[in-house]
């Protein structure tokens, strides 16, 4: 949410970049931008070439025009740093700017990222500019927010980020015996006798290529991927700092990419003071996953909401197949970020570029260059739409009694595990549950390790592989007060060092769980194993855990080989509380019945009842409630209406009892006093 008294309403633009095209085109994108209801254009995304020249020269002349134009227009401005791209230049001069790729390779200057996080050079330049562009423009009230670098991403491996690496490390761990304790260095006689000895985990120490990355040294890993998250936060702290010297009470972001692996974005959200995300779902992305991205947003802010920065008002051109969005798709995927806890629709990009990898990127003025076009004509549709909506929905939450645990240090080191199976997926495991929820009609919320439990009846934590300190401790308390608690297969097998937690799996949870897992059996691709549940058989995959009941209760047990008759789904009742346990992975449908069942048992309620296809939403404050319905399927839908309501799009009213019909990508938002 950009928490600005300036923001009076959904934020509707996008990225703007008019340094690609001669001035006289200029003043024609304004004239579209009114017909769209645009009001917000992100600027200088990528213009740190043209701001900085030379080394000791700025210019900022045409970044001047193009910032009195928009003002003068009436237009907000989410200003951009510039700093995802150096310049030619700096590359030139200071050739250790450049990354250095997994191989061991030192890469040239080209593409985007290409900057090591860990270059003095790059840092002290790329905060010099920040903090030149705020004090430029810090008299420019129409400055609603700023947006360090872009999309940041990638690793490097340089002499830069090796150095950088030790320092980490030695402040962390204090002492080279601390290290090769937390490492496991004795195996494979890799013991370290000075900091200088720690090299970087790539193709020319520890890592190999074989069916993916993996890894001889999963604690050495674990921690590269940490240090690497942090070293880019780190860039991103100093222009947060550098801006907030001139322009203190503007808020500060970076665009997100949602479930990005390389970073860990529940640390990074503690030092943005909003969330803001790209969303672009391939064709066939299941409505459902893009709901978890954006629920993700939202959690990383214990709930506050977040922006949707970018997506593609048509095609994108990156996709290995860019299938054009269907009419309405554009606008229903706009509505279910709001749905989710969005207070802004945004686009990459406002004009088509004519050159370069994304010049068949779809924008709201195509290459055709005027407004007669299918996408103009939606854009400027939903630009009425939210006009017309205004600041009614602006701050409104969710308020879920249900809860999902993710924790970036748990997916990594799940996924480096050398062994039992190379089908673990932590976020495919993470969706399976996430579906489940959505199917049901139950709003979730996505937490992270660190997060206060009592608000929910619910929380589940697939696949907790990494059961760091104090975690335990949490859930215990949690469930012992009357919480109820469900985890999978292959969970606390080892603390927040990948350590193996001896004494038996699933280490610290086995009290909580009631269980004991022996063994775990790795179940090859195209086979199955299988259980019942309530009559039905599902099948066993991926892994099945042995285990022997230690005062759980039996679910339901193994239907084949010789570990038939074997539990595969227990509930221990701890304390006030109860704690599940699912042994395999399965199928969807078991998912949707297992989480609809569990939900029921506690006392949650689905927010409407729907057709397969609709998805329902909420968002509330002191006094209203928004109830979103979106209608993904192909085919009209009917959905009734639980309490009296007027939609917002259309100014129908509703009276409890009453049908909504929904067309094929159609939208409603209810609007219901409490």
């Amino acid at each position: 949410m950009i928490e600005n008294s300036k923001v009076k309403k959904i934020l509707y633009g996008g990225d703007y970049n008019p340094e690609q095209w001669p001035e006289d085109i200029w003043k024609e994108d304004m004239r579209m931008f009114r017909l769209a209801k645009i009001d917000i254009v992100t600027l200088n995304v990528f213009n740190w070439a043209m701001l900085q020249p030379e080394e000791n020269t700025y210019n900022f002349e045409k970044l001047d025009k193009i910032m009195n134009m928009v003002r003068g227009n009436g237009l907000k401005v989410c200003m951009a740093t510039s700093t995802a791209a150096h310049p030619a230049w700096m590359a030139r001069k200071y050739p250790e700017i450049l990354r250095t790729e997994h191989s061991g390779i030192r890469r040239k200057f080209g593409s985007r990222h290409n900057s090591c996080p860990n270059s003095s050079v790059y840092r002290r330049y790329s905060a010099a500019l920040a903090e030149g562009l705020a004090d430029r423009y810090k008299s420019y009230d129409n400055i609603v927010a700023w947006h360090v670098s872009n999309e940041y991403g990638g690793e490097c491996y340089c002499e830069n980020c090796e150095k950088a690496f030790r320092k980490w490390l030695e402040e962390k761990y204090v002492t080279i015996e601390e290290l090769n304790k937390v490492w496991n260095t004795a195996f494979w006689g890799h013991t370290l006798y000075s900091f200088e000895d720690v090299v970087v985990p790539n193709m020319q120490s520890e890592e190999f290529l074989w069916d993916t990355i993996r890894t001889n040294f999963q604690g050495i890993s674990l921690d590269y991927r940490r240090f690497m998250s942090d070293s880019m936060l780190s860039c991103f702290c100093l222009e947060y700092k550098a801006l907030k010297k001139h322009m203190p009470d503007t808020p500060v972001t970076t665009n997100l990419m949602g479930l990005y692996k390389p970073l860990d974005y529940q640390k990074w959200a503690e030092y943005m003071d909003f969330v803001s995300w790209d969303n672009y779902p391939s064709y066939d992305t299941p409505f459902s996953e893009n709901a978890m991205k954006h629920d993700l947003m939202r959690g990383l802010k214990q709930g506050k909401p977040f922006a949707l920065m970018e997506q593609t008002p048509g095609v994108s051109n990156w996709q290995t197949y860019c299938t054009l969005k269907r009419p309405g798709v554009m606008r229903l995927l706009s509505y279910q970020a709001v749905a989710h806890g969005s207070d802004t629709v945004m686009f990459f990009q406002m004009r088509r570029s004519i050159g370069a990898c994304e010049k068949y990127h779809s924008a709201v003025i195509d290459h055709a260059g005027h407004e007669n076009t299918r996408i103009f004509r939606e854009v400027a549709k939903l630009g009425e739409e939210l006009e017309k909506i205004g600041g009614e929905i602006l701050g409104a939450r969710a308020a879920s009694r249900a809860a999902l645990v993710i924790d970036w240090d748990n997916w990594w080191a799940a996924e480096y595990s050398a062994g039992p199976t190379r089908l673990i997926d932590y976020k495919k495991e993470i969706f399976c549950y996430y579906k489940a929820f959505a199917e049901n009609n139950i709003s979730v919320d996505i937490i992270g390790v660190k997060d206060d439990l009592s608000a929910y009846k619910l929380v589940a934590a697939p696949l907790l592989y990494m059961c760091k300190s104090g975690f335990d401790e949490k859930v215990r308390s949690y469930v012992a007060d009357g919480g109820c608690f469900l985890t999978t297969y292959f969970s606390g097998y080892v603390e927040e060092h990948d350590l193996v937690v001896t004494g038996g799996y699933p280490g610290k949870l086995r009290d909580i769980l009631g269980i004991w897992v022996e063994e775990s059996d790795a179940v090859p691709e195209g086979k199955q194993n299988s259980f019942t549940y309530k009559g039905e058989v599902y099948p066993a995959t991926v892994l099945c855990d042995l285990l022997h009941l230690e005062g759980a209760q039996e679910i339901s047990s193994y239907r084949s080989d010789f570990y038939a008759g074997m539990p595969v789904l227990t509930c221990n009742n701890y304390k006030k509380g109860r704690a599940y346990y699912v042994a395999t992975r399965s199928s969807d449908k078991f998912y949707r019945n297992l989480v609809g069942d569990i939900c029921e048992k506690e006392g949650i309620a689905p927010l409407l009842e729907t057709p397969e296809e609709v998805e329902v939403s909420r968002r509330e404050n002191a006094n209203t409630i928004f109830l979103f319905l979106l209608n993904h399927g192909e085919k009209e839908a009917k959905v009734p209406v639980n309490r009296v309501g007027i939609d917002l799009l259309t100014g129908k009213k509703y009276d409890a009892g009453d049908m909504i019909t929904l067309l094929p990508k159609d939208v409603a938002i209810l609007k219901q006093i409490k």
